[in-house]
């Protein structure tokens, strides 16, 4: 079928997308280049099709996410990217979408930040509709990344976003409430997230921090724009490239990034879970997205036997280790370390509403394992001392998290 994709009213280049695995197939005629996707070339007039075509499915739903097979089962699809183009390719993180070739509608009559979405999909993708039936697709939850269950709401005109946990501890959405508690007491921007029970399962809540004139650009993408360098490391390539980008001072907000990211034990800060805000009208970039998607951490996943133990603990996105990454904090002077000083009672008082999902000895663990990051992270900003970025040490991959095994095994 004949699309085109559009970036709000601006059409930006025609494309033909196949309709059952929902590639693109072709594109042409490009009208406004510099609105395309962040990072896909357009050289002569001819635009990287392979490239654009990994943007495209980026967009549709991880073939990892939880109960995504049963998902496709009931609403008889082959593939999450088929899912694509039955909501015009509309998502709550930017302002693209594709408009059938023909069509007359306009963005502002479908866009997802002004209007109205169907639920069926987001019932689906959660479980609670087992058998086929006629579906409303109309819906942002066909474009939703990540690979825990999770579903767009609309709660008193606000979009939110609700997520839930992987099994056997459905750890993730309490952790989202511990994450923001921290960062309220050591005054860093972020996302907010609340808890809420459903059915007996938790799940986090927040609000869109995405609006209907910006968009969320991925770190990931950011770094692919750029060349880098062997003699560049990954840490070092991000800070080059925001600073091209004209965003400045991009360490301090890395700094905190990373300082959360250790206290948290978080294991999940792939390049696609931080990133830049830019105005989608004019191009023009605004600056760091606050921190966001901190629900895989505090041993989320880990047997009580391996939560004080630092090598389980998976590190990203600069170093294969969290001490590893610490080295490259510029600065610890912005800690008010007696802000979370006894932080550990925030979180023992968050994960005791966890009931069967942790127990006492569990919940101890975790509070402890926190205690012993403070008290190394307040050793070390005491000591000043700061070494060089190592290369070596950098990550060798920068994937998602998978919680189709949720237990991290001995």
């Amino acid at each position: 079928m004949e699309y085109i994709l559009m970036h709000k009213n601006i059409p930006v280049a025609e494309v033909e997308i196949d309709s059952l695995t929902g590639s693109i197939l072709k594109v042409a005629n490009v009208e406004n280049p510099k609105h395309l996707p962040f990072g896909i070339v357009c050289k002569k007039g001819i635009v990287d099709r392979a490239a654009l075509n990994e943007w495209w499915k980026d967009r549709s739903i991880p073939a990892s996410r939880s109960g995504v097979n049963a998902a496709l089962e009931v609403l008889k699809l082959s593939s999450t990217q088929a899912l694509l183009t039955k909501c015009f390719g509309l998502s709550l993180s930017d302002q693209y979408w594709m408009k059938p070739a023909e069509s007359t509608i306009i963005w502002e009559n479908i866009n997802f930040f002004d209007n109205s979405f169907s639920e069926d999909i987001g019932d689906v993708l959660l479980g609670k509709v087992k058998h086929s039936r006629i579906f409303n697709f109309n819906s942002p939850d066909n474009t939703s990344d990540g690979c825990l269950k999770k579903r767009w709401k609309i709660v008193d005109s606000k979009r939110c976003l609700v997520k839930g946990g992987s099994a056997p501890f459905m750890q993730q959405p309490f952790n989202e409430v511990i994450a923001s508690k921290l960062m309220d007491a050591l005054n860093i921007p972020h996302v907010d997230y609340s808890l809420i029970w459903d059915d007996g399962l938790p799940y986090s809540v927040c609000e869109d921090f995405i609006t209907r004139d910006t968009e969320l650009i991925s770190a990931w993408r950011i770094m692919q724009s750029f060349k880098k360098d062997n003699n560049t490391s990954v840490y070092q390539h991000y800070i080059n490239c925001c600073n091209e980008l004209g965003i400045k001072n991009i360490e301090i907000a890395i700094d905190q990034m990373i300082v959360v990211d250790f206290l948290l034990a978080n294991e999940d800060r792939h390049q696609n879970n931080f990133g830049l805000i830019r105005n989608a009208d004019t191009l023009q970039w605004i600056g760091v997205a606050p921190i966001f998607d901190s629900g895989s951490a505090l041993g989320y996943d880990k047997l009580p036997s391996q939560i004080l133990r630092e090598k389980f603990i998976d590190c990203k996105p600069f170093k294969k280790s969290h001490k590893e990454q610490l080295k490259l904090v510029k600065s610890f002077k912005w800690i008010n370390f007696d802000a979370i000083k006894n932080f550990d009672k925030e979180i023992r008082k968050v994960l005791s509403e966890a009931g069967e999902y942790a127990n006492r000895n569990r919940i101890n663990l975790i509070a402890n394992a926190f205690t012993m990051r403070y008290d190394y992270l307040y050793d070390l900003a005491m000591s000043v001392v700061h070494s060089q970025d190592n290369i070596e040490e950098d990550i060798e991959e920068d994937i998602a998290e998978d919680y189709t095994n949720s237990i991290t095994m001995l």
